[in-house]
């Protein structure tokens, strides 16, 4: 693995492409002078976009021509079999010889998923790579996996995510002993469907630190540092905090513009509102870890702008630094052994 993190950004994925992608690139290189990109993708659009920019190639910036663009509505197993040549596979591939020391992508999740299960490997003892976001919370963050790779989770799976996440919030955070909690419709024992039930003995017997059932609510009080579930019921509830996100701060907009009055509360409230809408950002959190492969992979949203995009970047940089696929493999022995 490279001393200096080098990501490999797939600069046609997404729903915009490299007018995203390339100036999010231009946003980490003006931040950091400790790391190096790797551009993917059609080279004269890359180029272009550069150009645009004012960017030119260097040691720290480089441009890797790749062929073939993954569309966002594209079958994953076909984009595996016939895109060996895609913006995507390429940057993957970079990671698998060693010429980057992860990946970010925006474009298709399943195709991603697939294709990186299939060049990079799963470490020893997952069945199955899970995807984590971090969502903003009263106290700070939390984190939460899976959010669609996995629509249907058995209790082992539920388990294996659990260490996943444990390792990973203890190795960016630098929290000793994340609380783990397991998403249920309600912290009794006797609620549940059958994959939940099956999962807490698991849990209950393992040396992490897990602290019960917990509720949609608990996401966002500060109570739990990491939350588990499956992909189905995940990624619904990550769009639907996105959602109502969105729906308070047009609410705002709307109230605050409703005549001359508001107007003028809303000038004098603005440095309060700017802030809010900062910690509520969905954009600050973009960036979600493909865990349990053997090297890093992030996915940004596939409607991120710049900002966001790089917000993805910084995600892939911090699990370079933290090497987080090696912390977990490291982990999982004594964990998966309980």
């Amino acid at each position: 693995m490279p001393e200096t993190p080098i990501i490999a950004i797939d600069a046609m994925g997404g729903d915009v492409g490299p007018e995203v992608t390339v100036a999010a690139a231009a946003r980490i290189l003006k931040q950091r002078n400790d790391v190096k990109l790797i551009i993917v993708g059609l080279e004269d659009e890359i180029k272009a976009e550069l150009i645009r920019l004012k960017l030119t190639e260097s040691e720290r910036l480089i441009v890797k021509h790749a062929s073939e663009i993954v569309a966002m509505d594209e079958a994953p197993a076909l984009a595996l079999r016939k895109k060996k040549d895609s913006s995507m596979r390429v940057a993957i591939n970079l990671v698998q010889e060693g010429l980057a020391s992860a990946a970010v992508s925006a474009g298709n999740t399943g195709a991603l998923m697939a294709t990186a299960k299939f060049v990079l490997k799963t470490l020893d003892g997952i069945d199955r790579p899970a995807i984590m976001t971090t969502l903003p919370n009263m106290l700070g963050h939390t984190h939460m996996m899976d959010l669609g790779a996995n629509v249907d989770s058995g209790a082992e799976n539920l388990f294996q995510f659990a260490v996943m996440g444990s390792v990973t919030a203890s190795a960016v955070d630098n929290v000793d002993n994340p609380r783990v909690g397991l998403l249920n419709i309600g912290s009794e024992a006797m609620k549940g469907n059958a994959q939940v039930k099956a999962a807490e003995p698991l849990l209950l017997n393992s040396n992490l630190n897990y602290i019960g059932f917990v509720e949609g609510d608990d996401i966002f009080n500060g109570s739990v540092d990491v939350v588990i579930c499956d992909g189905f019921v995940g990624n619904v509830s990550l769009k639907s905090s996105e959602g109502v996100a969105k729906m308070f701060g047009q609410f705002i907009r709307e109230e605050f513009n409703r005549n001359i009055l508001t107007k003028i509360i809303g000038f004098i409230a603005l440095p309060v509102l700017n802030a809010f809408k900062k910690r509520v950002d969905h954009r600050r959190y973009n960036g979600a870890s493909l865990l349990g492969l053997k090297q890093i992979v992030i996915k940004s949203h596939g409607g991120a702008d710049d900002y966001a995009f790089s917000r993805a970047i910084d995600v892939a940089i911090l699990e370079v630094e933290k090497s987080v696929p090696q912390c977990i493999e490291s982990h999982l022995g004594a964990l998966l052994a309980k």
